[in-house]
């Protein structure tokens, strides 16, 4: 996974931890959790209107 290691997602967790402050972090995380999740559901709904219009095309 890009090279990473142990050590240096350490560093990385540790520069999250300075620049946010641990109260802030699972403020952030949940907001990218409820994101990702919009995104998924919106992909999901897209190809199920996708399979509709095609079924619709297939009846006329």
């Amino acid at each position: 996974m890009f090279g990473l290691g142990v050590p240096e997602l350490l560093i990385i967790a540790v520069i999250i931890v300075m620049l946010f402050g641990s109260k802030r972090i699972p403020e952030i995380f949940g907001g990218l959790g409820k994101g990702i999740r919009d995104f998924k559901k919106g992909l999901k709904d897209e190809e199920s209107s996708e399979q509709k219009s095609k079924i619709d095309t297939k009846e006329d």
